[in-house]
């Protein structure tokens, strides 16, 4: 490969010589490229047609080469995957001369529905669509999230939560950035009803970038992925409002001078679809999220930005009985309970940043972040059941019960407490060395404060008697305790180069950086490498290749770092363990894009193989969306898989993609046994479809399905060691159906009601369309010898939802 660069760079040199020595005198033609609505374009081809010599614009659409003065006509020729190839005629070339290129997207028209091609990436970044949402059948009530667990490589097993898995991780190994800034979530949920809004308003977003791996230093210390948000800086008033059955959210933007502004209001309850679930009570979730953000340009070339958010999530929770009728055909089972007492919970978070950045010239800008969030987190619940397990009569789907099989009680108590700071401080900058050469860098300084109090038992007993039985002692089955205060200092910095240069083979772009942090809790220092690189060849600039590969460390939080030990009374205390380091994740992806044209459609097929090696595990059970860490570095794994993606045009003029996954992940706990990893999905398939009705194209249908394999579960409290199986596939389908009332160059829109709307969009969704049983984790009865027994809580079933959408 050194001998290869080697001669590649003497014909460059070798051909110079030879330009330079016709005429010694050399011109730069330089200048911008953009789209059809004014943005820039990354990654076009400049080339002087019939020759060599070429490079390519970087991020702001910028190129600039230099050519030979001979006085004759030049021609130089613009072309990028997704638009159409450009040339433009230079008759005379005499001097310095910048030109500006407009390209127009690879397009058809079809029944006055223009449809597009999709933009070239490099990088591992991956773009979405967040204007979709709008249309989009989500129970959790429209986020971003929602779309990306279609995305091959990500899945979900939960459709009342955000959360998400990648490759095999958990959601603790995800980042999230919004304009630059990593962003917190609550830490004490323990169920997807409790969670409430995603932190990301979908209304306010301009750009979503989504990596599954192999992703640059400029990110965080996560072994998974990242989530890239952009937010919108709207050029004039703008705005929208929609309600459903399962909540109201609004949004307003505007511009004037220097100023500009992006608020949003999100209010959510999910009380109608909680309604589907087994047990019977009275559901009361109340999820209310505001958000802002501002700009202001102080100078010509500084600019000051603040984002703020306030999120309070309530959940209040009274179950009066619940009957799950479960097991096989031929052995069916019944589980009934009766409840007395209820469950309160309150999260609340707040979160500020203020950014100012400073752009020097186009060449050079760096800034200084600083940010704080705060989240008072509060659980209290007081829950006792009577419960009766039953063989049920065969074939039955009603519960008719033949013969009782155990009957018992439980207590369940809790009063957990969490309150949390994390305040964050840092510089940035980006220096463009040339035109194919950036170097981009920052530093970060993160203070926390944590405040945890625990308190949480449940007794149990089966058939009269309590559980577990000790002599004449009576003990309860579970508790556990704590009452820690965790104070520290974080410290990171990156280093990146951007590099993008172009052989006669094609063009190139790597990216390579070092990132390196400290924790003065554990005392640990780590440094990671990281690299990737991508290829379009010049023989079909319709394929793109990629590679990556990086250390991935992820530096324990307060959740990872608590190891629970038994006291002389045999209570379950929470400690912290500050020998707790980080766990690794070495990563190796490969894959590429392939665009082409089928039937007179674009289409766009992408495929990554990858092999994720694990070391210094720290080993975890779920329940639910609970995470339960040993709070150990007692494990070490691996993760491997193909993820493929089919994007296009299965319906003209509508964008679809079929996403499909295949994976294995294994650990080995304390150098004894090998079990899966607790996300090992081992398939999944997911599908966005999108379809018109015939011959109204106002009419739109957007499905959702989703198909995945079982994930490991344990016994709560027991870890690994002990017993694991598979929870049944997941399986849903979610469908919606979209009527544009009003929108585009309708004569309607110039009536004097409808004149300052854009849109008007009015909606029926129908959740979980076959009404199928998904199990998301479990109830264990336990019998009198103390063993116990599985009873799957299902997820939610089928349910209408009604919306309205308003844009203007």
């Amino acid at each position: 490969m050194k001998i290869r660069a080697i001669i590649i760079a003497l014909v460059y040199v070798s051909l110079s010589i030879s330009l330079f020595g016709q005429d010694g005198k050399r011109v730069k033609i330089f200048g911008n490229v953009r789209d059809s609505e004014g943005n820039p374009i990354e990654l076009v081809n400049v080339s002087v047609k019939g020759t060599i010599i070429g490079t390519a614009t970087n991020e702001k659409g910028y190129y600039s080469l230099s050519v030979n003065a001979a006085g004759d006509s030049v021609v130089l020729v613009f072309s990028c995957i997704g638009y159409n190839k450009s040339e433009r005629i230079i008759p005379d070339l005499s001097q310095d001369m910048r030109l500006n290129v407009k390209m127009n997207y690879t397009s058809f028209e079809l029944d006055e529905v223009s449809v597009t091609a999709h933009r070239v990436r490099m990088d591992m970044m991956e773009s979405l669509d967040a204007g979709r949402l709008k249309i989009l059948p989500d129970p959790s009530g429209g986020s971003i999230e929602s779309l990306i667990v279609t995305y091959a490589g990500v899945s979900s097993n939960n459709e009342l939560s955000s959360q998400y898995s990648v490759r095999g991780g958990n959601y603790d190994e995800n980042i999230i950035y919004v304009n630059g800034l990593e962003v917190f979530r609550p830490f004490l949920i323990r169920s997807g009803q409790q969670e409430g809004l995603s932190f990301i308003n979908p209304e306010m977003t301009e750009n979503v970038q989504f990596s599954a791996g192999g992703f640059e230093a400029r990110y965080g210390d996560k072994m998974s992925s990242v989530l890239d948000i952009t937010y919108k800086k709207p050029k004039a008033l703008e705005g929208s409002a929609g309600v459903s059955l399962m909540g109201a959210s609004a949004y307003v933007g505007s511009a004037a001078g220097n100023f500009t502004q992006v608020t949003g209001l999100r209010y959510k309850t999910n009380r109608s679809l909680l309604g589907t679930l087994d047990t019977d009570a009275e559901y009361d979730p109340d999820y209310t999220d505001l958000q802002t953000y501002m700009t202001y340009r102080l100078t010509p070339k500084l600019e000051a930005d603040f984002l703020g958010n306030l999120s309070i999530n309530n959940y209040n929770f009274i179950p009066r009985s619940r009957e799950t009728l479960y097991g096989t055909a031929r052995n069916p089972r019944v589980f009934r309970v009766f409840f007395d007492g209820k469950e309160r919970d309150r999260f609340q978070t707040m979160f500020g940043a203020l950014t100012l950045k400073y752009t020097q010239n186009e060449n050079v800008q760096y800034g200084v972040q600083v940010s704080a969030f705060n989240s008072r987190e509060e659980e209290s619940y007081d829950i006792t059941g009577v419960y009766d397990q039953r063989i049920a009569e065969a074939g039955t789907t009603t519960g008719e019960v033949i013969s009782p099989l155990d009957v018992g009680g439980y207590h369940e108590h809790a009063r957990n407490r969490l309150n949390s700071n994390v305040a964050n401080a840092g510089v940035f900058g980006a220096t463009k060395i040339n035109a194919g050469n950036t170097l981009k860098f920052g530093v970060n300084a993160q203070y926390e404060h944590i405040i945890d109090r625990i308190s949480e038992w449940e007794s149990r007993d089966s058939s009269g008697y309590s559980l577990p039985q000790t002599g004449s002692a009576v003990n309860v089955i579970s508790n556990l305790f704590s009452d820690n205060k965790l104070e520290s200092w974080r410290y990171s910095a990156y280093i990146q180069d951007v590099f993008k240069f172009r052989s006669e083979k094609g063009l190139f772009s790597i990216i390579g950086g070092l990132r390196g942090s400290y924790w003065d809790y554990n005392k640990e220092f780590i440094v990671s490498p990281r690299i990737s690189a991508g290829f379009i060849p010049n023989s079909n600039q319709n394929l793109i290749l990629r590679f990556a590969t990086g250390f991935y460390y992820q530096p324990p939080f307060h959740k990872e770092l608590r190891i629970t030990e038994q006291d002389e009374s045999g209570n379950n205390i929470i400690k912290l363990n500050k020998k707790l380091k980080s766990q690794r994740s070495i990563h190796f992806i490969a894959g590429g894009d392939y665009t082409f044209r089928a039937v007179s459609r674009n289409f766009k097929f992408t495929s990554e193989i990858y092999y994720k090696k694990l070391d210094d595990i720290n080993p975890y059970t779920v329940d639910n969306v609970k995470i339960r860490y040993y709070g150990e570095n007692c494990a070490k794994g691996y993760a491997a898989g193909i993820d493929m993606k089919f994007f296009g045009e299965f319906v003209p003029g509508a964008d679809s993609w079929l996403s499909v996954s295949l994976m294995r992940s294994r650990q080995t706990v304390n150098g004894t046994i090998t079990v899966p990893m607790p996300n090992d999905q081992q398939y999944n398939i997911s599908l966005y479809f999108q379809d018109y009705f015939p011959g109204n194209r106002r009419a739109i249908i957007n499905l959702k399905g989703v198909l995945s394999g079982g994930l490991p579960v344990t016994i709560p409290r027991k870890g690994w060691e002990s017993f694991w199986h598979r929870t049944p596939p997941y399986r849903r389908i979610d469908i919606g159906f979209s009527y544009q009332i009003a929108g585009g160059k309708d004569a309607i829109m110039d009536r004097p009601v409808f004149r300052n709307f854009k849109n008007i969009w009015l909606g029926v969704d129908v959740f979980n369309l076959f009404d199928i049983n998904n199990t998301n984790s479990y109830y264990w009865i336990t019998d009198v010898y103390n063993q116990q027994h599985p009873v799957p809580n299902y997820l939610t079933g089928r349910r209408l939802n009604f919306r309205l959408s308003v844009d203007f």
